[in-house]
């Protein structure tokens, strides 16, 4: 039976998928109604955070199983899969959008907006229903320390932008009759979401080439090892990233004529000092005389 943190960190992600689901649903319906381009980023938004959303769950469900004999080391790759798929399509989707906003304010004919009332109280809505589910998700990350968790909550918290910008645009439409507002506010969105769905496919390419982990993590690393009792030295540390795991692979170098059990029971509380430092990861110690 999966321990309480891990119960916290699944209801923090269906509770993400919840919200985005609902939040894909209403702006649909919310784009019919209104043809607003602004609303069609914030759509775009909401179907990443859906997909990621659900990349979340499933990654926090693998945490949960112990690696098995086909897959030694995890199965946390998926995440960095899944987060290509999501980058790609992320940037198909504002590349679109963005052809589309250009043509309109190309064109001398203004493209009328409908419906803004509409349109202004369903993203309203995505707002609270946003900053609901940021308050669960901080509830829930304080006390996990889940980087699932706390990655997500970070691009939800992203994803005020775009709503607010829709709704700067509608209500324009609406009081002054500012249609081109609408394609303006789409392109800068639309970037925003692009340089975003590029870090995070950055990302994903880094962890999967097994590039090291971040220089941040080796140093803290390295100054746990080299004040650590009983550790005389160290060499060949090597990091790398697959998902939120982090894989540390440490040679220690300790006093040889001490017994086997000294020796190990220093290499083990060296790594339970690491993990405790960060709990995501997974780390193998390799003992050799001095």
């Amino acid at each position: 039976m999966p321990d309480r943190a891990t119960r916290l960190n699944i209801s923090a992600t269906l509770a993400s998928v919840g919200v985005a689901a609902t939040l894909v649903a209403l702006k649909l319906w919310a784009l019919a109604e209104t043809e607003a381009l602004s609303v069609a980023v914030a759509l775009a938004d909401s179907a990443l955070d859906l997909m990621m959303s659900l990349g979340g769950l499933a990654a926090v469900i693998y945490a949960a199983r112990p690696p098995d004999e086909d897959h030694a080391f995890g199965h946390s790759s998926a995440e960095d899969l899944a987060a290509l798929g999501q980058s790609a399509f992320i940037l198909v989707s504002t590349a679109a959008i963005a052809v589309a906003a250009v043509l309109r304010l190309a064109s001398l004919e203004i493209a009328p907006l409908a419906a803004q009332g509409r349109g202004i109280a369903v993203l309203t809505l995505s707002i609270l229903l946003t900053l609901a589910l940021l308050a669960w998700q901080r509830h829930v990350a304080l006390r996990t320390g889940s980087r699932v968790v706390k990655a997500d909550s970070l691009h939800y918290l992203g994803d005020l932008v775009p709503n607010l910008g829709g709704i700067a645009s509608l209500w324009a439409s609406a009081a002054f009759g500012l249609e081109r507002l609408d394609s303006v506010v789409a392109l800068g969105a639309a970037a925003f979401l692009a340089v975003g769905a590029i870090r995070i496919g950055a990302g994903a390419w880094d962890a999967l080439m097994d590039r090291r982990a971040d220089p941040e993590v080796v140093s803290g690393v390295k100054a746990l090892t080299r004040d650590f009792p009983g550790v005389q030295g160290f060499h060949d540390l090597k990091t790398r990233t697959a998902g939120s795991r982090i894989f540390v692979n440490l040679h220690i170098e300790l006093e040889g004529g001490q017994t086997l059990d000294e020796a190990h029971a220093i290499g083990a509380a060296l790594k339970r000092k690491i993990i405790e430092a960060y709990p995501n990861a997974d780390v193998i110690i390799h003992k050799d005389p001095v």
